[in-house]
């Protein structure tokens, strides 16, 4: 009996495996990274390339391009569990070929029970760990309700755009080594962090090759696919989040869950040079942030400095510098505090923020007085073009890598410890050195600052770009300079993905570097006066370009991990 049972098993899964190789179908067990893919009709670039071959399926099944941004990210929750998410929150970013941009908040937000001094000591002073571990860092997850309210743009029906979600997790896929490894590094913080078994830690290491196979969460995907947005926010799954928050001593309640709701907000466009500029409006600190760089350097030749000259990368750090003054003073939730948005991109006060530009001289943040909150870098973005003219850009987020690393017990997803991105202390460094602002304090309900900047360019009412990125503050600087790479610079979608990037985020006054970037350019930045350090890599910048007169769609996704690109 025994041998018949493992020869079964073994037959079976053979057999699903031949399946798999059928064209028109995933093929979870046996799949390769794409980084840079040409595509006539449609094309999706995500941090995984099964997550990105979900939505292509979707296309080639009369899906739109929101139809597949929405099964890309029920994949990417599955494929991974990084930052893919039901557990977290994001912002959806499009341009309809009717002519429309929409632009959909499903940031998360704060519970009901949520207090401003809710991570403070007894003395008051911060304890950095509730807002970064377990239950008590979980703010009210926002992606499935985004999911629902992206569908009043979509085509086909619900449960088709999630079935290859459902598969990945019920049937399993292969894992890569990064993905090996990276369990692998988290499994302590699984095993402190959680109050029942996960999927996520198994007797052996994890190595590539190893099977995935996350039957809790595909059951929870089945509730959705069964009872819509209530099979998430009530019922059974609510029972299962509100129970481990009880275990877990958090206090997200079922009220909480019942009562959240995405927003629909107006984008923010802009012009730049003859493109208009598509990007996402607050919560997103990213869109306004953006609009003032590109406003601040489009009055000079940068384009005929070149890629990386000195003088080019000096005038966008120097933007990014008072751009990120500004976010820390001003920027929050719009429903709680008052923006002076109108103010910051008004051109006459760029032009003041402009004023102290030295060129080929280090500025200095020295007479600025506020400050930034924290934020994690493990977020992820996807991008969708289709051949009717629709473009999608969406960046979601758990905030920590996994989140809080903490699942809910049987329902197979992990919850974010996004509360952390508010300032958990307004006004006090916190253990990073950064300051926080009382625009972006705890409350009730509020929606926490964000850097994500999901973002499409338009020519002549036409998408030619689909961008964005994960990396925390960094994100709108990697948008920054894509956007700069494509428009000014003339690179490839490839190049301007992958070229070695900087940042410089106002506080601390240091420009950041990755580890491949050119030693010359450090020099020359050094010789004007710039503090520079080498860090890890930057972002996972996602892009589609369109050529608008033979519609073909070159799709480039990053070096920097398992990031794949799918189309046809």
């Amino acid at each position: 009996m025994r041998f018949l049972l493992i020869f079964g098993v073994a037959l079976g899964g053979l057999l699903s495996a031949c399946a798999q190789r059928q064209p028109g179908v995933l093929h979870p067990y046996d799949y390769t990274i794409e980084k840079h893919i040409t595509a006539k009709k449609g094309a999706v670039v995500s941090a995984h390339p099964l997550a990105s071959q979900a939505g292509v399926l979707v296309l080639q099944q009369g899906g739109n391009a929101v139809d597949a941004a929405i099964a890309t990210q029920l994949a990417l929750a599955v494929v991974y569990p990084g930052a893919g998410n039901i557990g977290g929150g994001g912002f959806l970013v499009a341009h309809l070929r009717d002519g429309r941009n929409i632009a959909i908040d499903y940031r998360e937000t704060a519970p009901a029970k949520a207090s401003r001094d809710m991570y403070l000591d007894s003395a008051g002073n911060p304890i950095t760990r509730l807002s970064l571990d377990g239950h008590l860092a979980s703010g009210i997850p926002g992606t499935v309700a985004g999911l629902f309210a992206s569908m009043k743009y979509a085509k086909l029906p619900f449960s088709k755009l999630i079935a290859p979600a459902i598969q990945l997790a019920e049937k399993g896929f292969v894992i890569t080594e990064k993905e090996a490894e990276s369990l692998n590094h988290t499994r302590e913080e699984f095993l402190r962090l959680n109050t029942m078994p996960t999927a996520f830690v198994k007797d052996a290491p994890w190595k590539a090759g190893d099977t995935l196979v996350q039957p809790d969460l595909a059951h929870t995907l089945k509730l959705i696919r069964d009872k819509g947005k209530a099979g998430f926010y009530e019922g059974e799954t609510a029972d299962k989040i509100v129970a481990e928050m009880q275990r877990g001593h958090g206090i997200i309640t079922h009220e909480d869950l019942k009562n959240y709701k995405a927003v629909e907000r107006k984008a923010i466009t802009f012009q730049y040079k003859g493109q208009t500029i598509v990007t996402m409006p607050l919560p997103s600190s990213g869109g306004v942030c953006l609009q003032q760089m590109m406003m601040m350097v489009e009055n000079y030749p940068i384009g005929s400095w070149g890629f990386q000259s000195p003088q080019a990368m000096q005038l966008m750090i120097e933007a990014e510098r008072r751009a990120y003054a500004d976010r820390a003073a001003f920027l929050g939730d719009p429903d709680f505090v008052k923006v002076p948005v109108d103010k910051l991109v008004n051109k006459s006060y760029i032009r003041e923020r402009m004023a102290g530009y030295v060129p080929l001289k280090a500025g200095n943040s020295d007479s600025t007085k506020a400050g930034l909150a924290r934020e994690s870098e493990q977020t992820t973005h996807l991008s969708v073009m289709d051949a009717d003219g629709n473009a999608v850009a969406v960046t979601t987020t758990l905030n920590g890598h996994y989140g809080s690393r903490t699942v809910a017990g049987k329902a197979g997803f992990l919850l974010n410890n996004e509360m952390d991105d508010f300032s958990v202390k307004p006004g006090v460094p916190n253990m990073y050195g950064l300051i926080g602002t009382t625009a972006n304090a705890i409350a009730p309900g509020k929606r926490m600052l964000s850097s994500m900047t999901p973002t499409i360019v338009l020519k002549n009412n036409k998408p030619i770009y689909s961008l964005g990125t994960p990396g925390g503050s960094t994100i709108i600087t990697s948008v920054f300079q894509t956007l700069m790479n494509t428009l000014e610079f003339g690179l490839s979608p490839e190049e301007a993905v992958n070229k070695p990037k900087f940042h410089h985020q106002w506080l601390p006054d240091v420009v950041y570097v990755e580890p491949d970037f050119p030693e010359a350019g450090i020099q020359a930045l050094e010789q004007m006066g710039y503090k520079i350090e080498k860090r890890g890599f930057i972002g996972r910048t996602e892009l589609i370009k369109k050529d608008t007169k033979t519609g073909q769609l070159q799709a480039a996704a990053d070096k920097r991990g398992d990031d794949g690109a799918a189309g046809y």
